[in-house]
């Protein structure tokens, strides 16, 4: 991956609708050479997709909560059983295992602070093999993911 690569990258994650004329202006390239890069780029799993940044509060999901979460039990079922549970729903933007305390850190976005209530209590918190949940809230968003 040389400058270019990392220049079209370094383009298309701030704005992944990008014309390829445009983006080939941006790099210095011809649109020909520049779109045979963002195809290598793709086939060679770089640029894995592209996706709309949406206002999360116009899909009723203005409410997020870092969830962080740690395991009583170990065994391949229980952790098997837990992230397959908790990828599967939908509140839940982001899951991470974690080296260390807590086991799991999970994005969760929802309509309101009731209905994450309902979430954590109705589904998170009857989980098998939970030890300890614990919930945070961001005070405020200073830099957003992309």
């Amino acid at each position: 991956m040389d400058r270019i690569d990392r220049a079209i990258i370094d383009e298309l994650e701030s704005d992944g609708r990008l014309p390829n004329v445009t983006l080939a202006d941006r790099v210095h390239l011809t649109p020909g050479p520049c779109l045979r890069r963002v195809q290598r780029l793709e086939a060679e799993g770089v640029i894995l997709g592209y996706a709309a940044r949406v206002d999360p509060a116009a899909v009723g999901r203005g409410f997020e909560v870092i969830l962080e979460v740690s395991l009583a039990r170990f065994d391949k079922a229980t952790v098997q059983r837990f992230e397959e549970t908790m990828s599967a729903y939908d509140e839940v933007t982001e899951l991470r295992r974690m080296f260390g305390t807590p086991d799991y850190y999970a994005k969760v976005a929802v309509a309101d602070q009731t209905a994450y209530e309902v979430f954590l209590t109705d589904r998170v918190m009857t989980l098998d093999g939970i030890a300890t949940v614990s919930s945070k809230f961001a005070m405020k968003v200073l830099k957003p993911a992309p």
